[in-house]
């Protein structure tokens, strides 16, 4: 069995623990505007850590939302310095692997807001257009729906570059997509469009056990990265305001415990793994050692 490509982890609990600032709904692109610098040293910090590819810091970075804050005219320079901060990072250690983040349209977790799937379209071939010519790979993360999973797909395939979906999926039921949708469907769509990979991300560990059970032995390439949440609560998915400093972190976490779910996780059949939020470089530093060793 090859050595799987090892993700790096999340990007905004790391930029939490780093900032002296107030953290806003805007979340970690607050940070890309004001401390650049500091994404920098996220990336650096993955790639020391082990990991093969940096994620662009753009997952948040939708019109809608900067709308909101008056820096729409921003769209377009912001997810270029995401760009070029990872890049700049992943030159530094000589190697690796730029993945380009488009996270879902509307709110995280929010099945009821998704776009149609012709919104979608022309909301992802926009992003994935300005990021195409620096990423190696489109990574649609934390699609919650399959009709948000279509447009996203559609939208990003148009750019000739391999595309990486990501689903995220219930805590309580790993078998369903947060809108309560069967995961096997996704495979056919992801067959459909030409998926390079499909994966799970930002669901707890063990959920993401049970989806890669429903995906493994597809003939796609599979693979996970979960979050060190105790659970997404309604409150947090309701509130607009809301940060991810209203959610607890795990306290069972740590990077030995979560080497065993990626065991697993290789057992199954990743080929992909790494973290999402609250799995920082410790975390990838085991990962890397056991995978790479």
């Amino acid at each position: 069995m090859n050595t799987p490509t090892i993700l790096d982890g999340g990007m905004g609990q790391e930029l939490i623990a780093r900032t002296q600032r107030t953290i806003t709904s805007l979340w970690s692109t607050k940070v890309l505007l004001e401390e650049p610098e500091l994404v920098e040293d996220v990336h650096d910090a993955y790639f020391l850590a082990g990991a093969d590819v940096a994620t662009t810091n753009s997952y948040a970075i939708h019109r809608d939302r900067l709308r909101d804050y008056d820096i729409e005219d921003q769209f377009e320079s912001l997810l270029l310095r995401a760009c070029s901060i990872a890049n700049k990072s992943r030159d530094k250690f000589g190697s690796g692997m730029i993945a380009g983040s488009l996270g879902p349209n509307a709110r995280s977790y929010r099945p009821d807001l998704v776009l149609s799937i012709e919104e979608g379209i022309e909301l992802y071939s926009e992003i994935a257009g300005i990021l195409a010519p620096h990423v190696d790979v489109f990574l649609l993360e934390t699609m919650v729906s399959l009709k948000q999973a279509t447009g996203a797909l559609i939208g990003a395939s148009a750019h000739n570059k391999p595309v990486w979906l990501s689903i995220t999926v219930s805590d309580e039921d790993g078998s369903l997509l947060r809108s309560g949708e069967p995961i096997s469907q996704i495979l056919t769509l992801a067959k459909q469009n030409n998926a390079a990979a499909v994966l799970v991300n930002c669901s707890s560990p063990e959920a993401v056990t049970q989806a890669l059970k429903v995906l493994s032995g597809n003939e796609l390439v599979i693979g996970g990265y979960a979050n060190g949440f105790t659970r997404i609560t309604d409150n947090f998915k309701t509130d607009y305001a809301s940060t991810v400093e209203q959610l607890e972190t795990r306290k069972d976490l740590d990077p030995t415990t979560y080497l065993k779910f990626a065991q697993d996780w290789r057992a199954l059949g990743a080929e992909i793994i790494g973290g999402c939020c609250e799995v920082g470089p410790e975390h990838i530093k085991v990962l890397a050692q056991y995978f790479k060793n």
